[in-house]
């Protein structure tokens, strides 16, 4: 009797080996995306480089962007209103305050007011070409990085591959436990390629929208501006 008493406390009070199993297991999944990083090995730190300067191009083009394109009110239709006024000194002055690239193609415009509507249109059409460039600047290199990024975490992760069966084949054991606690940290590198191609490939394309956005009303407003020229004084 005290023998069979004896016998099931000792299996309350230690635990079974699935429970211990579970709780290794548990410890194992709360890694941290720290470490997990840091695992990565030295290929993560070309593509972390890539991050920060993807980071650096996204938010200074669109911090560009937002002081080049943005008008001060009516510009355009007050600038209009002048010259079908034939206040021609008045629309010059009033464009000469407007720092956005608007205000530049218009200025200009303004400034060859006399000479065929063509040559005026040729020269709109030049000024706002530039300021389209100086839109685009650097914004390649997104385009660079996204291809790259993912390109390096594959070579990482293709590295780690090469390891671990370089390292299978000197134990000679063919562990599946090996094979996948080497795998999934090599993983981590193919990751951090994607996330930071997909982060670089998607800035690239918003910046490239604001700037079609831009610059179809930069083409209302030069049609606007020629309408102005060429209709009589109201």
């Amino acid at each position: 009797m005290q023998t069979g008493l004896i016998a099931i406390l000792a299996q309350i009070t230690t635990p079974s080996d699935s429970t211990s199993v579970a709780l290794n297991t548990t410890a194992e999944q709360s890694i941290s995306v720290a470490d997990l990083v840091m695992k990565g090995g030295a290929i993560m730190i070309p593509i972390f480089l890539l991050w920060i300067i993807a980071t650096y191009l996204i938010i200074e083009r669109f911090l560009y962007l937002k002081a080049a394109t943005k008008t001060k009110g009516d510009f355009v239709r007050t600038i209009s209103k002048l010259l079908r006024e034939a206040d021609i000194k008045g629309a010059s002055l009033l464009a000469d305050k407007e720092d956005s690239a608007v205000g530049k193609i218009i200025g200009t415009g303004i400034s060859y007011i006399g000479k065929p509507v063509k040559d005026i249109e040729s020269m709109m059409e030049s000024v706002a070409n530039v300021e389209i460039g100086e839109m685009e600047k650097n914004t390649n290199y997104l385009g660079v990085i996204a291809g790259i990024a993912p390109m390096l975490g594959f070579i990482g992760t293709i590295w780690g591959i090469i390891q671990i069966f370089y390292q299978i084949s000197l134990s000679d054991n063919i562990s599946i436990g090996i094979i996948a606690s080497g795998l999934y940290v090599k993983m981590v590198t193919s990751g951090a390629g994607l996330i930071v191609g997909v982060y670089a490939y998607t800035g690239y394309h918003l910046i490239q929208q604001r700037i079609q956005h831009f610059t179809l009303t930069a083409q209302r407003d030069s049609l606007e501006f020629i309408r102005s020229i060429v209709s009589p004084a109201r």
